[in-house]
């Protein structure tokens, strides 16, 4: 035998094994990402389209209730607690930070994001 024998170790991985696994996990994750972004922003427009239906209906409601005129305005206090949930004269909140307008009988309500065309939920204004 010689006096240089090569030892060989039976664990672990090379550093090649574990660079393949993180560019892996760098790939799925850059999949990932931007799909999770995407499905969030459309659960907040979807809640948002549902919050401003709510308050459509409420506001028709109270029309019918109170005889009230096309140019009437109905304000939070009028539709929250009788015609919608929520806490006393606050309408609901947009998920992502908007502020809703009622407006009057003749027009719908709007989301402050969705109606500056800025936002990101404008295409999912009330249809």
């Amino acid at each position: 035998m010689s006096r240089f024998t090569v030892k060989r170790r039976k664990g672990g991985f090379t550093l090649i094994e574990i660079m393949i696994v993180v560019l892996i996990i760098g790939i799925l994750l850059a999949i990932a990402i931007p799909n999770f972004l995407r499905a969030r922003e459309t659960s907040r427009a979807k809640s948002c389209t549902g919050n401003m239906r709510q308050m459509e209906t409420a506001k028709e409601q109270w029309a019918m209730d109170t005889k009230a005129a096309a140019t009437a305005t109905p304000v939070a206090a009028d539709l929250v607690d009788e015609y919608m949930k929520g806490t006393a004269d606050t309408l609901p909140t947009c998920p992502s930070n908007g502020t809703y307008t009622l407006g009057n009988m003749s027009t719908r309500p709007v989301c402050s994001i969705a109606a500056n065309g800025t936002g990101t939920h404008d295409d999912h204004i009330l249809q």
